[in-house]
């Protein structure tokens, strides 16, 4: 049995091959993944962006014209329709008249 090689003439690998025209499935695929690609980077830049303004750590502020009690500090602050409840850090809530300033009612918690 006799062994036949057959050498085929090889290109150089650093010329460009400019003949060579890529299947229509193989562009279809790189453009889904091209565009995919943009997408992730809009998403990530969208999400990064609201992490930012979501947890920015301002606090909420106690209006002005509310006085609290001596030595009561703000733990937290909630508007409704018509009044202010201050949750203080010694676990009351003090409701205030929005338009007065004046103490509606105090809760004191368990």
């Amino acid at each position: 049995m006799v062994n036949v090689i057959r050498r085929l003439p090889m290109n150089d690998p650093s010329e460009p091959v400019d003949n060579i025209e890529e299947p229509g499935n193989l562009r279809f695929l790189r453009l889904l993944v091209t565009i995919l690609t943009g997408v992730m980077i809009a998403g990530v830049v969208v999400v990064v962006a609201l992490l930012v303004t979501r947890l920015s750590g301002d606090t909420p502020q106690v209006p002005d014209d509310l006085t609290l009690p001596e030595g009561v500090e703000p733990q937290a602050v909630t508007f409704g329709d018509g009044w202010i409840a201050v949750v203080t850090t010694d676990q009351r809530i003090v409701i205030f008249d929005r338009t007065t300033g004046k103490i509606r009612q105090t809760v004191t918690l368990d």
